[in-house]
């Protein structure tokens, strides 16, 4: 914890710069990082609530001061700061950004109310994928569109700014794959009830059977843990996901770009599956088809033509992802098998492998649309685009 003499040194060190501003104004070096690096907080804060959230949800009945709620809105509270000071000095954002950033954050917080409300009418909400939940998700998704803005069009060229433009962009699709983690807490849940285990306390199986008007049956425990159809799941992942591993290679402009997001994503939900899981709370499965899937991204930018490495990409992305996904998915057989009610890392949820054709042509839609946009704004395949410089003066 800071001592006082500190926070009155960081106090004096900010207050010059608390002056009305419009956005784009010239922002110090030093001001523009600690900004930013405000943000890596925020967004780690809710990333480790929204982690805990969804385990918690295969737990307990809903409580809206669940722990993970609080976490979740520690961040949410410095992401509401950051807004403000964005917004009042002008400091670190361009017009684009900092529209971007306030929309998002207000999108976020008229969803927040939203949700209770829609919890205390209906009850609980058994699946990820509904109106209120999905505003959440678009709010973040905005805010976390306009800090990719803002640091990439501020940060100088570096090492630096290369990694952390990395880091936002893992935040940015584990924002866009969220909803899907119902499936894959769902489809191992599903499979400890087959094998005669709950992971759900009986209060929380009680509810919703009550909601679903069923006895605690497999039926229900289906329509709980499964709810959407199975084709859902590919097709999101391949299109959503992907197409924000694309764009990431994009704008990072690096070989391995894609890869190493989608590994930093995959990365920490295999570091976060034990600590969940050793204190108690339901496990899911891994979403590792991303980094395959994510290595073909790579491997598709190493053509120089745009709409040629959109059409090879969109179809060797999806072929990896669905490929790997097969590989998972047969892996959940040997796993329950072999040590009953206790299902491991591997596995995915279930796969309509007919639903390729679909998802692979709604990736190619989404990649030639980056590839048209960032082609306009000359952003290069290759290189990290030009920045605006950050001068060293209040």
């Amino acid at each position: 914890m800071k001592s006082p003499a500190s926070l009155k040194k960081a106090a004096a060190w900010a207050a010059p710069y608390w002056t009305r501003g419009e956005a784009g104004r010239d922002t110090p070096h030093d001001l523009f990082r600690v900004l930013y690096f405000g943000w890596l907080v925020a967004l780690t804060l809710k990333l480790l609530g929204s982690a805990w959230d969804v385990s918690w949800h295969f737990k307990w009945l809903r409580d809206d001061l669940a722990p993970p709620h609080l976490l979740n809105s520690v961040g949410t509270a410095l992401v509401v700061a950051l807004t403000v000071i964005h917004g009042y000095t002008g400091y670190g954002v361009d017009k684009a950004a900092l529209r971007l950033i306030q929309w998002g954050t207000g999108v976020f917080l008229v969803a927040v109310p939203l949700d209770l409300i829609n919890h205390r009418i209906n009850g609980l909400d058994i699946t990820s994928w509904s109106p209120s939940h999905m505003m959440l998700y678009a709010g973040t998704f905005l805010m976390i569109a306009g800090v990719i803005r803002g640091w990439y069009m501020g940060a100088p060229p570096g090492r630096e700014r290369t990694v952390v433009l990395g880091a936002f962009f893992a935040f940015f699709l584990e924002n866009v794959h969220f909803p899907e983690q119902h499936q894959e807490y769902g489809v191992l849940s599903l499979g400890a009830w087959d094998n005669g285990a709950t992971y759900a306390e009986p209060i929380l199986l009680r509810f919703a059977a009550d909601q679903m008007q069923r006895p605690v049956d497999r039926e229900m425990m289906a329509g709980f843990t499964l709810p959407v159809p199975d084709y859902v799941y590919p097709v999101y992942a391949v299109i959503a996901g992907l197409a924000v591993l694309v764009l990431a290679r994009r704008l990072i402009g690096r070989f391995g770009a894609a890869t190493l997001v989608a590994a930093g994503y995959v990365g920490f939900r295999t570091v976060i599956w034990p600590l969940l899981t050793f204190t108690g709370f339901p496990p899911s499965a891994i979403p590792f088809f991303l980094i395959a899937a994510g290595l073909l991204v790579d491997v598709a930018f190493l053509v120089r033509w745009p709409y040629v490495r959109a059409v090879l990409g969109a179809v060797i992305a999806t072929a990896a992802a669905y490929g790997a996904l097969v590989v998972q998915n047969a892996a959940m057989g040997p796993v329950y098998g072999a040590i009953k009610g206790q299902e491991g890392l591997l596995g995915a949820p279930p796969l309509a492998t007919s639903s390729a054709v679909w998802a692979g042509i709604g990736l190619l839609v989404a990649w030639l649309a980056i590839e048209a946009i960032t082609s306009r704004r000359n952003v290069p395949a290759g290189a990290p685009a030009p920045v605006v410089a950050a001068p060293a003066t209040t």
